[in-house]
């Protein structure tokens, strides 16, 4: 079992690390989209992550791995149908990414994780065509978190938890002028190399109340980091064959350039209240300080700003009867949530946020409680004010979460 899921875990890193995972102009900023939103389950409630419990990852708040159980395994993908809106005309655009993989082994009170999830995705074509010249930009790739966690339960009901992230990632953008009369165009191309490492330290409490409810409380906090840059920069002059490949006529050697982008702190705090194995509700609020991306030459325009980011999330699940004889329904957990966020991202004056409504199911699936998750969003992006670009997703997600128990000693032979 232990062979078998490592080479599992290995051939499904290689296909996250390769993927495109957006299609969104407003990637074009900073170093893309922030594209991880938490678990299937955490997603489905909002992305709230101050729940956690003995058989699902949590891999929001390092702390949740004390209270981990089972080993377990888990991946997720998500399908996404993107409505790209501006004034009077749209596009569709579908497409489908894996949003991570992790494994999660308890030990005793402690608890350990590892896996890789996407810190950000680049993804867009732009096409601007004038009277005399026309103009592409293209760009792809983002940057992927490995990280290794660990959690601990330092007292009762309390528990403290740390992750190291080491990111990674390369960044394409491509942008091509064609002018009439002139034979040859000009194309530019950046290649961003981004590499280093982040910390991100959890805190996470629960007591009883009236020997009925749980009253759970959670807090992460994530500080000020930079990240090595390596920038090239090529200058060519081409023409398009007939099949459209782009021949190149004329280059410049590329320059390289060394610095650093900036990531700003964040702080994460939730709280909820409910029963166990029955129902709970919480909210959820999160702020990150000004991250500063002029390092990323190619990108720079006066019409953008980055600003503080936050965002406030609203989420729970119910439980009809986990443990009915009869009833397969009685047992599936529902979970719904809302969210908003203000992304840190302002164009042309106007701030970049997002909104969404989420809902989900978790469905017993086998032995040692191996569940599948199943959840839907409907979600926006931008604004169509000031001749912008509105992004109008439906996402559907799924995530299979296998548990199975580990270095555990045989009592009988």
């Amino acid at each position: 079992m232990i062979k078998k899921t490592f080479v599992l875990f290995l051939l499904i890193t290689t296909s996250l690390s390769a993927q495109e995972g957006t299609f969104s102009p407003y990637s074009f900023f900073g170093v893309g989209n922030d594209t991880f939103r938490g678990t299937a389950e955490n997603r489905s409630m909002g992305g709230i992550s101050v729940f956690s419990d003995s058989i699902h990852l949590n891999l929001q708040n390092p702390a949740s791995y004390s209270k981990l159980k089972l080993t377990t395994f888990s991946i997720a993908a998500t399908g996404n149908s993107l409505e790209l809106e501006e004034n009077d005309s749209t596009d569709d655009v579908n497409f489908s990414t894996i949003d991570y993989i992790g494994i999660g082994i308890p030990l005793n009170k402690f608890g350990i994780g590892f896996g890789l999830k996407p810190l950000s995705s680049v993804g867009y074509n732009i096409q601007n065509v004038g009277e005399n010249i026309a103009k592409s930009l293209e760009g792809r790739g983002g940057i992927n978190s490995a990280y290794l966690s660990g959690g601990m339960e330092v007292i009762d009901n309390l528990s403290l938890g740390l992750t190291m992230n080491y990111n990674f990632g390369d960044i394409e953008n491509k942008n091509i002028i064609v002018q009439n009369g002139i034979e040859r165009s000009s194309r530019e191309i950046n290649n961003s190399n981004v590499r280093g490492f982040t910390f991100d330290f959890g805190l996470q409490h629960e007591f009883k109340f009236k020997d009925k409810y749980t009253i759970r409380s959670s807090f992460s906090f994530s500080p000020e980091t930079s990240l090595d840059i390596d920038n090239d920069r090529q200058l060519a002059t081409i023409v398009f064959g007939n099949d459209g490949s782009e021949v190149v006529i004329d280059s410049n050697d590329a320059i390289t350039t060394s610095s650093e982008v900036d990531f700003g702190s964040k702080i994460n705090a939730g709280f909820g209240i409910g029963q166990e194995r029955k129902w709970f509700a919480g909210i959820e609020y999160g702020y990150q300080s000004e991250s500063d991306f002029l390092a990323i030459n190619f990108n720079n325009n006066i019409d953008v700003d980055f600003i503080s980011a936050s965002k406030i999330k609203l989420g729970g699940f119910f439980i009809p009867r986990f443990n009915a004889p009869r009833g397969y329904f009685n047992r599936v957990v529902y979970r719904a949530g809302l969210r908003y966020e203000q992304t840190g991202l302002e164009f042309k004056g106007e701030s970049i946020d997002e909104i969404g409504i989420s809902f989900g199911v978790g469905l017993p699936a086998g032995r040692f409680f191996t569940n599948i998750n199943l959840g839907a969003e409907f979600w926006q992006r931008g604004t169509t004010s000031n001749d912008l670009i509105q992004e109008n997703y439906f996402s559907f997600f799924v995530s299979l979460s296998f548990n199975d128990l580990w270095f555990q000693k045989p009592k009988y032979n």
